[in-house]
C-alpha cells in the first residue's frame, strides 16, 4: 500500500549489463519471469549500509551485521534459506548497492522525505542476484485530506506494504496513524491475510497499485486500483479492481 502514498523515486541496476534501469516496473517484471523474487534489506541504507567496507562480500555484511531479509514479492516458491544458500558463494560486493543508493540521493535527494531502503531481484535458478534496487519517495499532496478526511468519518485506516519495515512506521508516524494500524513487511499472501483478519471487525476497502495487491482486491468487500504512480499496470491488473482511480483523492467519492 506505500505505493498508493507515495511518489516514488528508484534507481534500479541490471548487473547483468552493468546499468541503471531507471524506469523498470520491479513488480511487473518479477511477475513475468518465474523462479526470482523481490528481496527486501530490513536496515537502514544511510546510517549501516553506506557505512561499511564497500568491498566486503554482500552475504558477508547479511551474516557480520545480522541483517534480516524479507521477500517482498514472488510468483514462484522461494524463501529466505533458498535465497541465503544462493548467496553463499556470490562474490557481489557491498560497494554495488552503495553505487546504486548514491545515485538514488544524488538524484532525489531536494524531493525525496523518506527513503524505502535497499533491495534486490534473486533469481533462484541461476543462485544470484540479478537487479538492485534503491528507493525513497514523497507523500502525494492528497494524502493528508484524504486521511483526515477518512479520520473524520470515523473510518479507521491501515498500511501493509511490501517496503521496509522502518519506513513503514515512518509514514504511518507522518500520516498520524497508530503503530499497531503499521503491518510490517507484508508479501502477497500476508496482504491477503490482513485483509481477511480486518474483515472480522469492519467492511474492508483495499487500495493498491500493483500485481502484490491481487490476492488483497480479491480478499476486499471493495477493491480500487490507484493508477497515480504512472507505471505500467497490467489488463489483467486492472480487470481485479472493483475501482480504477488516477488520484488518492478519488477514495473520497467512493460509495462505502
Amino acid at each position: 500500500m506505500a505505493g498508493t502514498l507515495l511518489k516514488r523515486c528508484r534507481v534500479v541496476k541490471n548487473l547483468k549489463i552493468g546499468k541503471a534501469e531507471n524506469e523498470l516496473s520491479t513488480l511487473e517484471d518479477i511477475n513475468n519471469l518465474p523462479d526470482t523474487a523481490l528481496v527486501v534489506l530490513q536496515t537502514d541504507t544511510e546510517t549501516c549500509l553506506m557505512n561499511v567496507d564497500e568491498n566486503m562480500r554482500f552475504y558477508d555484511f547479511l551474516k557480520k551485521y545480522n541483517i534480516n531479509i524479507d521477500i517482498s514479492y514472488s510468483i514462484s516458491k522461494i524463501d529466505k534459506t533458498d535465497i541465503l544458500n544462493g548467496l553463499k558463494d556470490n562474490d557481489i560486493l557491498v560497494k554495488e548497492f552503495q553505487d546504486v543508493a548514491r545515485e538514488l540521493n544524488n538524484k532525489n535527494n531536494k524531493t525525496m522525505e523518506i527513503c524505502s531502503g535497499s533491495a534486490f531481484v534473486f533469481d533462484k535458478l541461476e543462485n544470484k542476484i540479478t537487479h538492485i534496487i534503491a528507493a525513497g519517495g514523497k507523500i502525494f499532496s492528497n494524502v493528508y485530506k484524504v486521511v483526515e478526511t477518512l479520520k473524520s468519518r470515523d473510518i479507521p485506516l491501515f498500511i501493509a506494504s511490501g517496503d521496509r519495515s522502518q519506513s513503514l512506521y515512518e509514514i504511518g508516524k507522518m500520516l498520524n496513524l497508530p503503530k499497531e494500524n503499521i503491518y510490517l513487511t507484508a508479501n502477497t499472501e500476508r496482504k491477503q491475510e490482513i485483509v481477511k483478519e480486518l474483515k472480522e471487525k469492519y467492511k474492508v476497502m483495499m487500495v493498491g497499485n500493483g500485481p502484490n495487491d491481487v490476492l488483497a482486491f480479491k480478499e476486499s468487500d471493495v477493491s480500487v486500483l490507484t493508477l497515480q504512480q504512472n507505471e505500467y499496470i497490467s489488463d489483467e491488473l486492472k480487470s481485479k479492481a472493483n475501482y480504477i482511480i488516477n488520484d488518492i483523492i478519488e477514495v473520497l467519492d467512493i460509495e462505502f
